[in-house]
């Protein structure tokens, strides 16, 4: 019940406050009363499968999956991860090629993924064109996608 309590405020730090490092979500847990070791931490972080994208006031900050992914269900995701062959980030583009005939179910799931980096999707019969601001956003969306393929 602790470890859940724990991974709920994580979620809602991480959501709220952009947390570089740690040691900062490990003091950031202490001032919520939770108390725990760099070590917990580090473990609850893989376990809740949170990764970095960069941040607005900061470099860098953890974020969810389920932060990002708006929504999106067990089924689509498996069609995402089944259908999707290659993402690759060209300046503030990104191109997924998909097996023939899936392009716009995985624009369909980019679409519902609705991440804030992305400016539009064009899909055809094998790829989607991600459009994003700059490459910086392009090269986060990649990292985002990467990390919904990889299940």
């Amino acid at each position: 019940m602790l470890r859940n309590a724990r991974h709920n405020k994580i979620l809602e730090i991480i959501s709220a406050k952009e947390v570089e490092t740690q040691e900062q979500l490990r003091e950031e847990l202490a001032a919520c009363n939770f108390s725990v070791t760099q070590a917990t931490v580090s473990r609850d972080i893989k376990e809740l499968h949170l990764f970095k994208v960069k941040g607005t006031h900061k470099r860098f900050r953890y974020t969810s999956v389920r932060e990002d992914e708006g929504g999106l269900t067990e089924k689509m995701r498996a069609l995402f991860i089944t259908c999707v062959e290659e993402i690759i980030p060209v300046g503030n583009l990104i191109v997924v090629r998909t097996l023939n005939g899936n392009g716009s179910n995985a624009g369909v799931v980019i679409d519902r993924l609705s991440y804030r980096e992305i400016v539009g999707t064009i899909s055809g019969d094998d790829t989607v064109l991600i459009i994003c601001e700059n490459a910086a956003n392009a090269q986060s969306v990649c990292n985002k996608l990467a990390t919904i393929v990889k299940g």
